[in-house]
């Protein structure tokens, strides 16, 4: 069983007198950053010169270069986005660390592919939230936490566990719980949510779209039945609150006996096996170096793919279903 750290584990002791410096004013940097100040911490923002600059500054934060900010900082959060990580780490961030600093990812994805080594001297840390920004300001702000999954990759200072545990604490996350995980795990879970189960997703939700419209329902109510009444969403969040199968209790016996005479349909054998698959290349990196060498071929079959789903008829569905029903 994995250990989780709560409220009663954490102490924010270890981060007072450090300066916190949060690279990054996006989403998540944003919502830390806020989070982190409300703790009682001290905390400078690292971005460059453009509108989320000036954001961190109406927020009452000091704002350097990112080099600066680094430099200044004992505890550097790094929340931009993986692809200008490397870079941006090797050539701002690293020139500024000094013995006994921590980084803090938010992704355990460039560290557990080796896009990005642990010099000497300085403790690797995560937190990772599980939910977007605006949910990690929010669930600061009215007291009910989310949970992240926290994870030590080098403990060059001794007290890594303990900062990476505080920072959990300082941005909310341990009244809900803070899941020790190593890099690699908390990467091949997150790639493999976005790479196994989210396509699989949009598959049968495609395939459904199709075959109802084959039959001759109108796309409109196909698609405020199956996704854009909100009704499904509001049972996946029924899910998070009360369990999967408590949920079903919330449905009628018609719904219920439905779902449960017909779910071994879709038992396929075929779905677990291309699901292995995939987490297959994420675990051996296979993913990890497809993905570097389209960024560096200048993202040509992303964009081709791109352009391809948005040619697929459910965007006009969409569009004709939002009027419809005033959505």
């Amino acid at each position: 069983m994995a250990k989780t750290y709560y409220d009663k584990d954490a102490s924010l002791d270890i981060l007072k007198g450090k300066t916190i410096g949060v690279i990054g004013y996006g989403n998540q940097g944003r919502a830390q950053a806020l989070n982190l100040r409300d703790s009682g911490l001290e905390v400078i923002i690292g971005v460059r010169a453009d509108e989320t600059r000036q954001q961190a500054i109406e927020d009452g934060f000091q704002a350097f270069p990112i080099k600066e900010a680094a430099a200044k900082s004992q505890v550097v959060l790094l929340l931009i986005p993986d692809e200008i990580m490397p870079e941006v780490f090797k050539s701002e961030v690293l020139p500024g660390l000094s013995e006994g600093d921590a980084v803090c990812f938010a992704s355990g994805y460039n560290v557990a592919f080796k896009f990005i080594e642990p010099p000497p001297g300085i403790d690797f840390i995560m937190v990772a939230p599980r939910m977007i920004g605006d949910g990690v300001r929010q669930c600061y702000v009215d007291g009910t936490g989310f949970p992240s999954f926290i994870g030590v990759e080098q403990d060059a200072s001794g007290n890594a566990l303990a900062v990476t545990v505080a920072i959990a604490r300082g941005i909310g996350s341990t009244k809900k719980g803070a899941m020790e995980l190593t890099f690699a795990q908390e990467a091949e879970l997150d790639l493999f949510t976005e790479q196994g189960f989210g396509p699989a997703f949009g598959s049968v939700l495609l395939s459904a779209m199709q075959v109802l419209t084959d039959t001759g329902y109108p796309p409109e109510a196909a698609l405020v039945e199956l996704l854009l009444s909100g009704e499904f969403a509001y049972s996946m969040q029924k899910i998070a609150e009360i369990g999967f199968f408590p949920q079903m209790e919330l449905h009628s016996h018609t719904s219920q006996y439905g779902s449960m005479t017909r779910a071994i349909r879709y038992m396929i054998p075929e779905i677990a096996e291309n699901m292995k698959a995939v987490l297959e290349d994420i675990r051996s990196g296979a993913f990890a170096r497809e993905w570097d060498a389209e960024q560096k071929a200048g993202l040509k079959t992303f964009n081709e793919l791109k352009e391809a789903r948005n040619l697929h008829p459910i965007a006009e569905w969409e569009k004709a279903t939002r009027q419809a029903f005033n959505l």
